[in-house]
């Protein structure tokens, strides 16, 4: 039987090309890019690894290529196995 309990999750990414040029890029319409291209990322890979309505992401985090989710331990297990995944960390600050 899997874990129920949901808790707060850092995910980190890989290298990634692309987000090294956007980041590069210091004008505020990159940092808007910047934005998009790693909302959309992070979304994505969430939709093709958890269930739908399973997991809620609750930030991207722009300066390292990560982000904030609220799932279970069995759901981060997944995570870490998943293409693109460099780091998932369990938040140890409570929120």
């Amino acid at each position: 039987m899997g874990s129920t309990n949901v808790e707060s999750y850092f995910v980190f990414m890989s290298y990634d090309p692309e987000y090294e040029r956007l980041r590069a890029d210091r004008t505020k319409r990159g940092a808007h890019e910047l934005d998009l291209y790693l909302s959309r990322k992070h979304d994505e890979l969430l939709a093709s690894t958890l269930e739908p309505g399973s997991y809620k992401k609750t930030s991207s985090l722009v300066i390292v290529d990560g982000f904030a989710v609220e799932i279970t331990r069995d759901q981060a297990n997944v995570l870490r196995s998943a293409k693109g995944v460099r780091v998932v960390e369990k938040n140890e600050v409570p929120v």
